[in-house]
Order: C-alpha cells, then sequence, then structure tokens
C-alpha cells in the first residue's frame, strides 16, 4: 500500500515501531467518528492529538479517546496550571508543523509534553494520526511511551453531542 511518508512515520520507521497505515477519505470536521466508520474500527481505539495551552501560553499534547473529551479544569489541575484551553489552528500548526485534522504527536516541530489519557494504554491497538488529513498509523499504544515524553493523566469526560 502506498502511504505518505510523513514525519510521523519517519519516527516510527527510525525507533523500528511496528505499525499499519489506514488511509481513508478525510472528511472536513469529520472528526474520529468518520475516521473510524471509515475504517470500520471502534472510535474509543481512535486517538485524537489535541493542541492545546496553559494560561501561560505553553504549548501542549493530549491524547484522548476519539469517543470523549478532555475536562479542561481536570487536566489544569493535574499538570498545576491555572488553566488550559485548545490552541488556534494556526498556533498548532506552528508548534507541530502539521495542518489540524492531520496532527499526529509523533514528529512534531516543537517538542512538546505530551499528556495521554491513562485508560488509551489498555487498549490492544490505537489508531493515531500518521501526520495527515485521512491518514492514521495502528500501533500498539504501549510503543508511545518509548517515542514520546508522555505523562498519564485521567481527564476523559463523556462527548456532548
Amino acid at each position: 500500500m502506498d502511504y505518505p511518508v510523513t514525519p510521523a512515520v519517519r519516527v516510527l520507521r527510525e525507533k523500528e515501531v511496528e505499525f499499519a497505515p489506514h488511509l481513508y477519505t478525510y472528511e472536513e470536521r469529520g472528526g474520529t467518528r468518520h475516521s473510524a466508520e471509515s475504517l470500520g474500527v471502534d472510535e474509543h481505539a481512535v486517538v485524537k492529538t489535541l493542541v492545546m495551552e496553559t494560561d501561560a501560553r505553553k504549548a501542549l499534547i493530549v491524547l484522548m479517546h476519539g469517543d470523549r473529551e478532555v475536562s479542561t479544569k481536570q487536566l489544569a489541575r493535574e499538570i498545576g496550571a491555572r488553566s488550559v484551553a485548545p490552541c488556534k489552528p494556526e498556533v498548532a500548526q506552528k508548534h507541530t508543523g502539521y495542518l489540524v485534522g492531520g496532527t499526529s504527536p509523533l514528529g512534531t516541530r516543537a517538542a512538546l509534553p505530551v499528556y495521554a489519557e491513562r485508560t488509551i494504554f489498555s487498549l490492544p491497538r490505537i489508531y493515531i494520526n500518521g501526520g495527515k488529513r485521512g491518514f492514521l498509523v495502528s500501533v500498539d499504544p504501549k510503543a508511545l511511551r518509548g517515542l514520546l515524553p508522555i505523562t498519564e493523566v485521567s481527564v476523559a469526560v463523556a462527548k456532548s453531542e
């Protein structure tokens, strides 16, 4: 299968992490529900990469189940910040080098702290963005620990429809 060689793919190859590429038709605002349906996988196993910043304008990445949202209040409490909010798309792109909708936690332009929802690591495989819209890679979530400076957090809340 022909797939894009993004900075994220280069990191996986360089560190010899076993992964499988998954291409699908990207849909603006389709989110993890669309990618999960396209690939025929559970949305809980599709992990979104969210770029956020603290009140002190420190950027960070949050890895969260596709079918959950981040409690920014709880995250701020866990990391000792006054507040945490999503970055504007152009700010997120500046930090990561990726377009929103194609953001991978791997191969980012700037080295950012990564906070991952604790329960992600109990899944056998996760589907995470491969660095391009419409492109996910499936990996063993435990492999991420060797690739990223991960701090586990418990900040998931049910998605508000």
